[in-house]
């Protein structure tokens, strides 16, 4: 099989760590695996093999919507590719799923996948792929039309609203896509069902299977925790993640106790998590790390006396299952699936409301006052991890999803047709 990935950041992004695990054990099961991924590039394990698509990288740090050199340029996507970023929009899952089907296209039939496993890209690219014949399944990890959402009301001036609403401009595209794939997966019932609202799609093609954690490597500490550390993750520095309220959450802790929040993840320079930092006079308690391996980032999760994920959406959060295999205590809030992955309130993790700043403070100041529920905490949601979240489980299911795929004629027959009808005003060869 083919997993596809237009973007694989191997530390800090759910997408890398779902191509790096998933390939990893389906290719323990026996399977073949090649995974096709755009800049940043993941961090795969033995077993499967990585194929680079280079792209122009556009958003590549530290000189993210740079301007590239001629020499850059070597086919009418790139053009393509930064025509639609000088205009504000997001061109990346368009412009990388048509460099992997040119790719696939321009293989011997021998060399062919029997499947190709979409990680979100939802790319036009896909329907080609289809029209050509080759199965292709996607997963959905949760619809970006909710990022939109939250970005929009965040946004401060109708001008940035109107900028927000064109660098999402691609949801369009992708709801096409994502109506036209014989079999969706995603990852959790709160995922499912907000696929089915914001892309319409009939519910009987999404198949639910949870993401995983490298138990085995994601442990509690051997070490003392450091007494006032508080831990939280964001993948990205958007409203979506709620860093902002921790940070006001923090501001009200530190000038009743000593605390020092670590956030695995960097603010955007002038951006709105490093204004807030700067206006609630807490940089002297607040520190971003970036790039650490897995090593590094199981010790600090471990290091913690408490882990918070204050997001104000979650299709699942990868963060919440590593933070509890750790054995940490962790506050999160009731979006999206979060309850669900966790489980209900005081079982293994404290709920609060997103953006209650309130029910924040009190629930981090709960478990830094009582070692018995801290406690209590961390080992329930380590047993609960080991009871439901291992990679293992994951590759096992979604290869029975695979044979299900490939087993059903109705579905590549119909598909290919609705790819044919989607993509007859495409050029083929552009």
């Amino acid at each position: 099989m083919a997993l596809l990935s237009y973007r694989s950041k191997p530390h800090g992004g759910g997408q890398g760590v779902y191509i790096r695990h998933l390939s990893r054990e389906l290719s323990n099961l026996g399977h073949d695996v090649e995974v096709l991924s755009g800049p940043p590039y993941p961090e795969l394990d033995p077993g499967p093999r990585l194929t680079t698509l280079q792209s122009l990288d556009l958003y590549r740090e530290p000189d993210p919507f740079r301007v590239p050199h001629l020499r850059e340029f070597r086919s009418s996507v790139d053009v393509l590719e930064f025509a639609l970023t000088g205009i504000g929009n997001f061109p990346e899952p368009m412009t990388f799923s048509l460099r992997a089907w040119r790719l696939l296209k321009s293989r011997p039939a021998a060399q062919q996948p029997d499947i190709i496993h979409d990680n979100q890209t939802l790319g036009y690219g896909m329907l080609l792929m289809q029209r050509d014949g080759v199965p292709v399944v996607a997963t959905v990890h949760h619809p970006i039309t909710v990022d939109r959402r939250l970005d929009v009301a965040a946004a401060p001036n109708p001008w940035r609203k109107f900028r927000v609403r064109q660098w999402y401009s691609f949801l369009r595209m992708q709801g096409r896509v994502v109506r036209r794939m014989p079999r969706i997966m995603t990852v959790s019932q709160s995922s499912h069902d907000d696929v089915v609202r914001d892309f319409d799609v009939d519910p009987s093609r999404i198949t639910v299977v949870p993401l995983g954690v490298q138990h085995d490597v994601f442990l509690p500490p051997t070490k003392p925790r450091v007494k006032g550390r508080i831990v939280a993750a964001a993948s990205a520095d958007v409203a979506l993640k709620g860093i902002i309220h921790l940070l006001e959450a923090a501001a009200k802790l530190r000038t009743e106790r000593d605390v020092e929040l670590v956030i695995v993840g960097s603010a955007k320079p002038g951006g709105a998590t490093a204004k807030a930092i700067t206006r609630l006079g807490i940089s002297d308690i607040v520190r971003f790390v970036t790039n650490i391996d897995e090593a590094e980032l199981v010790e600090l999760l471990g290091s913690a006396q408490v882990a918070v994920v204050p997001s104000l959406y979650e299709g699942f959060s990868l963060p919440s299952v590593e933070m509890m295999s750790c054995a940490t205590p962790l506050v999160a809030t009731t979006a999206g699936a979060l309850p669900e992955v966790v489980g209900p309130d005081g079982e293994a993790a404290l709920l609060v409301p997103p953006a209650d700043v309130g029910a924040l403070v009190v629930a981090i100041n709960r478990i830094l006052d009582d070692d018995e529920l801290a406690a209590q905490l961390g080992a329930a949601g380590r047993a609960r991890v080991l009871e439901r979240y291992t990679w293992r489980v994951v590759a096992q299911r979604t290869a029975d999803w695979y044979r299900a795929a490939l087993a059903d004629p109705t579905d590549s027959t119909e598909s290919k047709r609705s790819a044919s009808r989607e993509t007859g005003h495409l050029h083929a060869d552009s």
